[in-house]
């Protein structure tokens, strides 16, 4: 898979908090259920590494990924777990270098034109704007496609369905990601039916 194919595999990218390794195989059953196959899993807490294993394994239908990639450490273990994808916040050189390295596609975090640029100069044309509205939002995406119209963007920060049509409608969005699907009171609560809901809303995103 590369980036292409992941931002074609649906609208919204569920980004997804665990707290519980136990929960992540039928949260990530609902939301490829809902419509939604490429799942976040962020490395923010310790059930994360976990819970890619689990959904890898036991989810095939699913295309897990890894978030809140900030070390080296972190894209070799995310590997190791299964996962098919990373996405960082934030990017430096070495951190740009070790995920390359494991072969995975990958959007490095970008918030300005100068990050886009260092990353376009090492042939990175894929990449996550965060955070998306305190950074700029849909005006700011909007005058980057301009002068960088090779870069293909995955906002994430901020986004909330009243506001994600408007960043899929831009030519150079390829996708969205997104906290709002797995609510965190449904996801203690193993309301699978709500997150079901929540995905195949979130799946009709997508502009004609």
């Amino acid at each position: 898979m590369n980036t292409e194919e992941l931002f074609g595999l649906a609208p919204v990218v569920p980004v997804v908090v665990l707290d519980d390794a136990d929960h992540a195989v039928p949260l990530a059953r609902a939301l490829v259920d809902g419509g939604l196959p490429a799942i976040e899993v962020t490395l923010r807490t310790p059930a994360a590494v976990e819970s890619i294993e689990r959904i890898a394994a036991e989810v095939p239908d699913a295309v897990v990924g890894a978030g809140t990639v900030v070390t080296a450490r972190d894209a070799e273990r995310s590997l190791k777990a299964g996962a098919r994808f990373l996405v960082s916040p934030g990017c430096t050189p070495r951190l740009r270098a070790a995920m390359a390295d494991t072969g995975l596609p990958f959007l490095p975090g970008v918030s300005s034109a100068s990050e886009a640029m260092a990353l376009l100069e090492e042939g990175v044309t894929a990449m996550k704007f965060f955070p998306a509205e305190p950074a700029g939002g849909v005006p700011y995406l909007k005058a980057l496609g301009g002068p960088l119209p090779q870069i293909t963007f995955c906002p994430t920060g901020g986004i909330r369905p009243g506001n994600a049509a408007d960043y899929l409608a831009l030519p150079n969005v390829g996708c969205v990601g997104g906290t709002w699907l797995t609510p965190s009171d449904a996801v203690r609560a193993g309301d699978w039916d709500r997150v079901r809901a929540l995905a195949a809303e979130a799946a009709e995103l997508r502009p004609a």
